[in-house]
């Protein structure tokens, strides 16, 4: 008999792990609030990378995602990435040279490159720096479009694709989980809850007594106008900001890749961020400021994802974690075999849920 799974989220893990488990004996719905492609996904930088700040363990985690987003775009209609490399230079030199010396001898392609080799990667650069690093590997994507043909997949193979239904509780029965509440009165029934709601994720799990140290930080991005002209050939981080161009034109520009906190300053933040870029991209002189997103992007306390069953309750499956853009087509992988088998993979070690470092302070 098919394992009956809910996935509450249908951002880009939850869609991730959604088309996962199309590929196994699953029958398998997915429920959201809107219409598909979550808040934090909606709100993403979207840059897909193994980066800086990070211990080798997680690197090769981060690794091993990219390439998985080659199979993806292989196995999904309609999904593709840009691979169009990054160039950086937010660090200090001295820092840019031990972080480019650390991810070489750990196998990442990346390259110190001078003034020079800089404006030939991005002729668009005003005032290109002495030193910078250019990681080819790296990529970026639409992730809404990017989470709806995951979402399409899933349904072509047999998902049932739920919008517009808010989860308002976890259900039990018989002393476990066993669906869900949503705000308009309905029941929905599973053998497993996989929960990906992203800031959401944290209340839903406390109707369950479940209790993980989830932090939800604000990160502001500012979008342009659209240009009619290729400003940017791939992602460019500086000390200032982060900034890459979407497919239809627009610069989308953040403090950092996650954005920063606007401490309720969002026009203030958007404005200055694009006045930052208009000194530093040629052609983008013209562009205004268009929209502006805050999303709330959950991140465990410790910083590293959460995936797995909480202890002392059966029936839930979570998948909570920042970077989710380049995490999930591992997540989505590794996740769906979890839950399928009921097994525990051996890679998701460090990233169990019930580890001492995501309980709450008293």
């Amino acid at each position: 008999m098919a394992k009956r799974v809910l996935v509450v989220g249908a951002g880009i893990i939850g869609a991730s792990v959604a088309w996962h488990l199309t590929g196994f004996d699953c029958e398998v719905t997915i429920v959201d609030a809107g219409d598909g492609g979550g808040l934090a996904t909606r709100n993403s930088f979207a840059w897909i990378n193994a980066s800086w700040g990070n211990p080798e363990w997680y690197f090769h985690f981060r690794r091993r995602s990219m390439a998985g987003w080659r199979n993806l775009e292989r196995s999904v209609p309609g999904l593709s990435v840009d691979w169009c490399g990054g160039l950086l230079w937010d660090l200090p030199q001295a820092e840019l040279a031990a972080y480019a010396q650390e991810h070489a001898g750990w196998g990442y392609g990346i390259r110190t490159v001078d003034r020079d080799e800089a404006l030939k990667i991005e002729p668009g650069l005003k005032n290109p720096p002495e030193l910078a690093l250019h990681v080819a590997e790296e990529g970026m994507l639409e992730p809404v479009a990017a989470s709806n043909s995951l979402l399409a997949a899933a349904v072509a193979r047999g998902a049932r694709f739920i919008d517009r239904t808010e989860a308002m509780s976890l259900h039990f029965h018989a002393g476990r989980v066993a669906g869900i509440e949503t705000t308009d009165g309905e029941t929905l029934l599973a053998d497993e809850v996989l929960i990906t709601a992203g800031a959401e994720t944290a209340r839903l799990l406390e109707t369950a007594g479940v209790n993980l140290a989830i932090d939800a930080p604000p990160g502001l991005i500012a979008h342009s106008t659209i240009s009619d002209r290729k400003l940017l050939n791939g992602l460019v981080m500086t000390p200032d900001f982060h900034v890459r161009q979407t497919r239809e034109g627009r610069l989308i520009i953040g403090t950092d890749f996650a954005g920063g906190d606007p401490g309720g300053r969002d026009r203030e933040m958007a404005t200055s961020l694009l006045d930052n870029v208009r000194t530093m991209v040629g052609g983008a002189e013209g562009l205004e400021r268009d929209f502006l997103t805050v999303g709330y992007r959950p991140t465990p306390r410790d910083g590293y994802p959460a995936i797995g069953r909480p202890d002392g309750v059966h029936g839930i499956y979570v998948a909570v974690l920042h970077s989710g853009v380049t995490l999930a087509p591992v997540v989505g992988e590794l996740a769906a075999w979890e839950i399928a088998t009921d097994l525990r993979d051996a890679d998701l070690a460090p990233y169990d849920p019930n580890r001492s470092t995501l309980r709450p302070s008293p």
